[in-house]
């Protein structure tokens, strides 16, 4: 089974700051590390692996930095990592995002014979959008099941899978190849061990351009990117309001009152 894992590499710190002038994430002098829910996604990729055979390859996009990223996937046991940097990609959108990494999963896949299954973090903590995982199925026009809590069965080209509902989950069976986004209830993510990170600290990586996954210029970096920041600002502080008092009728008179004389 061919295994490919998508990770971002994101700021250790809920204290983002943003360039006045390109409108992007300052991530010089921020210490970064795998996004949260892409370590799930590594562990699981590395379960599949464990349990039917084959081959797990981890795929990152960004700066040179976001090796250190791969080598850790590697010492939790993935097989190799792939970057794709390039200046040509500064500034993308979810949806350039998107389309990157899947021009570079195309190829790692006609380089390997395939992929079985692709799995990625639900969504990442600088962003929150949860739109780069279906963003990527799109675009390989491959199924995808979103908030996996679980695989249960994978057998003759087909997996079953839950997916987490705000009621309870939901039991999805789906051909392969597909993509998975996954939660954090699916697993708990291993720590690496010395033999790990002895073979990650001298793995080859891979380096790959925009030119080497054949990504179409206008569809990349900040030019590609139908969605662009065009202002952002700190909204000012919310007065501190008022308490009504009293019976229900009189603070609902008084609340009606209060309402209509802020319309007109």
């Amino acid at each position: 089974m061919n295994i490919i894992v998508c990770i971002k590499q994101v700021p250790e710190t809920t204290e983002v700051r943003i360039n006045p002038e390109t409108n992007t994430l300052i991530r010089e002098g921020v210490k970064s590390i795998i996004n949260p829910f892409d370590m799930y996604a590594i562990e699981e990729g590395v379960r599949l692996k464990e349990k039917f055979g084959g081959k797990v390859v981890v795929i990152t996009m960004g700066p040179p930095q976001a090796e250190t990223a791969l080598r850790e996937a590697i010492s939790m046991g993935a097989d190799e990592g792939i970057l794709v940097s390039d200046r040509a990609f500064a500034g993308s959108d979810t949806w350039a995002t998107s389309y990157t990494l899947s021009c570079a999963i195309r190829k790692a896949g006609l380089e390997q014979g395939g992929f079985d299954v692709v799995l990625c973090g639900k969504q990442a903590s600088d962003g929150d959008t949860a739109q780069v995982g279906p963003g990527i199925s799109t675009f390989l026009d491959i199924p995808q099941v979103t908030y996996v809590k679980k695989i249960e069965e994978i057998k003759e080209k087909n997996a079953r899978v839950e997916r987490m509902t705000e009621e309870g989950y939901d039991i999805i069976q789906v051909p392969l190849p597909v993509l998975l986004t996954v939660v954090k209830e699916i697993n708990e993510p291993r720590l690496p061990s010395l033999k790990g990170m002895m073979r990650a600290k001298s793995a080859k990586l891979i380096n790959w351009s925009g030119k080497d996954i054949q990504a179409d210029p206008k569809n990349i970096g900040l030019n590609g990117s139908p969605t662009k920041v065009v202002k952002i600002f700190t909204p000012s502080p919310r007065s501190g309001g008022q308490i009504l008092k009293g019976e229900t009728a009189e603070v609902v008179g008084k609340l009606v009152s209060e309402l209509r004389s802020e319309v007109h």
